[in-house]
This record gives structure tokens, C-alpha cells and sequence, in this order.
């Protein structure tokens, strides 16, 4: 009698079980079958392509503070640090090697925005585009290409 009590006590355990493992070999069938339909674990004929994946280079020209132009006879000025993020070596060492011609380059650039210009997202949008032209004006006769990403504010303060 304690035999089938036990026997009777494990057969719905077992039939669960059961029952969960046939479900997931069914879902687990069906998942393939629906990827295999679509594509999505179908072998292609074209490669994979490995992206390179490096860190980020990245150029910090030093904080520095320029009169912006007027729009009255009020006075305002741009505290403003940035960095530039670039793709090689090449471009990194050349833009250190000119760094005293790229600050000039901004500081001219910002002189003739007003607070404004730059006070809104758009503002600094252009700003960013308007620096990255800059640079890419040719600095030096043997220039390589310059390989610049973006340029990120690290500060950048209107008053």
C-alpha cells in the first residue's frame, strides 16, 4: 500500500515535467523553422563583415574664453573647451603638431557668432559643423588628409 501511494504521489510531477519538456522541444522546433522561413538563420553567400572596432582617438583643444560679436552694445563672452574625435594617428599628431593655428582658427570662427547663434541646440549644431570646415582648410603644403569624426564640448559656457 505505501508503494502505490508513493507511485500515485510522483506521477503528476512526472507528467509535468514531461509535458515542459515536449512544449519547449516544440517551441524550440518552431523558432527554427520560422527563422530558417525568413532568412534570419539561413547561411548567406555574402561574408561577414568584421567591423574594426578601436577606441576613440580624441584631441582636446584647452578651454579658452573669446568676445562673441555684438548684437548691441552689450558685452558677452563664450567659455568653450572642446575635443575633437578623429580616426588615425596621422590626423591626432598633425592636429597637435598645429594646434596653435586651430585655436586661432576658432577663436576667429567664435568671434563672429552671436550668444544668440549659439545659445541654442541649433546654434551649437552649426557651430560644430562650422568647426569641423575649419578644419579641414588646409594648414600646411604636405597636409595628409585629416580624418576628423566630430567635435564634442567638454565646456561651453555664454555669458
Amino acid at each position: 500500500m505505501a508503494k502505490s501511494q508513493t507511485a500515485r504521489g510522483k506521477t503528476p510531477w512526472l507528467v509535468l515535467l514531461l509535458m515542459l519538456l515536449v512544449g519547449a522541444a516544440i517551441s524550440a522546433g518552431s523558432m527554427y523553422f520560422f527563422f530558417k522561413q525568413t532568412g534570419v538563420a539561413s547561411e548567406s553567400d555574402e561574408p561577414i563583415k568584421v567591423v574594426d572596432v578601436r577606441d576613440p582617438t580624441f584631441v582636446t583643444v584647452a578651454p579658452f574664453t573669446v568676445n562673441l560679436r555684438s548684437e548691441g552694445r552689450e558685452q558677452r563672452l563664450l567659455y568653450i573647451g572642446l575635443s575633437v574625435q578623429v580616426q588615425d594617428e596621422t590626423t591626432k599628431k598633425f592636429l597637435h603638431q598645429y594646434m596653435p593655428q586651430v585655436r586661432s582658427r576658432l577663436l576667429t570662427l567664435m568671434a563672429s557668432k552671436t550668444a544668440h547663434e549659439l545659445m541654442s541646440p541649433e546654434g551649437k549644431a552649426q557651430l560644430s559643423s562650422d568647426i569641423l570646415d575649419q578644419l579641414q582648410l588646409p594648414m600646411a603644403q604636405s597636409q595628409p588628409e585629416l580624418n576628423i569624426n566630430s567635435v564634442l564640448y567638454t565646456d561651453f559656457i555664454v555669458q
